[in-house]
C-alpha cells in the first residue's frame, strides 16, 4: 500500500481537471510499471493505492515518476514552474491477508472518511465504484465488512468536497 501528501498539504490537486489527471497518471503508469491496482482514492492532497506485482523493486522508480508528471502538470497549470509539490509518500508490504483485506476496505471507503460523499462509489477518483462492479459478491462483502480501525495509515489531511466531473475517461491531462 503506498499513501503520499502533497507538500504543506496544499489542495494542488482540487478540481476534477487535476484530479483527474492524477487518477489517469495513476492508472496508466501502474501498467507501464507492471503493477496490478487493487484500491485506489485520489483527493486534492493525497492519495492511497494498494497494488500489486512482480517486480516491487519498481516501486520508487513508479512513485517518482508518478510525482514528477502530476507535479510538471499543476505547476504548468499555475504557472509555477519548479514549485515543490509532493512531500513523501509511506509504503508498506501487505503480507497478512487480514492486513491486505482491512486496506482494501479502508481506500476503497476512504473519500466517505473524509466527508467528502455520504457513499465512496459516487466519488469519481476512487476505485469503490469499480470495486461494486467487478468483485465477486462474496468477496466484495468480505473485504467491506473488515474493519479499518485498527490500520495505522498517514491520513491527517483536512479536505473540502469536490464537485463531480464528466466521467474520468473523458478528460485528458495531456
Amino acid at each position: 500500500m503506498v499513501t503520499a501528501g502533497t507538500y504543506q498539504k496544499i489542495p494542488f490537486f482540487r478540481g476534477p481537471k487535476r484530479l483527474n489527471c492524477l487518477t489517469q497518471s495513476l492508472v496508466t503508469l501502474t501498467g507501464l510499471y507492471d503493477w496490478q491496482l487493487q484500491a485506489w482514492a485520489v483527493f486534492a492532497n493525497h492519495y492511497h493505492f494498494v497494488a500489486v506485482s512482480q517486480r516491487p523493486s519498481t516501486l520508487t522508480k513508479f512513485v517518482r515518476h508518478l510525482h514528477s508528471i502530476s507535479a510538471k502538470y499543476v505547476n504548468q497549470l499555475d504557472e509555477t514552474a519548479g514549485r515543490k509539490v509532493w512531500h513523501q509518500y509511506w509504503d508498506t508490504r501487505l503480507s497478512y491477508h487480514k492486513s491486505l483485506l482491512a486496506r482494501l476496505h479502508y481506500v476503497h471507503a476512504n473519500p466517505e472518511k473524509h466527508g467528502l460523499v455520504a457513499n465512496a462509489e459516487l466519488y469519481e477518483w476512487c476505485s469503490a465504484a469499480w470495486f461494486a462492479r467487478t468483485a465477486q459478491k462474496p468477496f466484495r462483502a468480505t473485504v467491506m465488512s473488515f474493519p479499518t480501525d485498527c490500520v495505522a495509515i498517514p491520513d491527517d489531511y483536512g479536505l473540502e468536497a469536490v464537485e463531480p466531473s464528466a466521467c474520468l475517461r473523458q478528460q485528458s491531462c495531456r
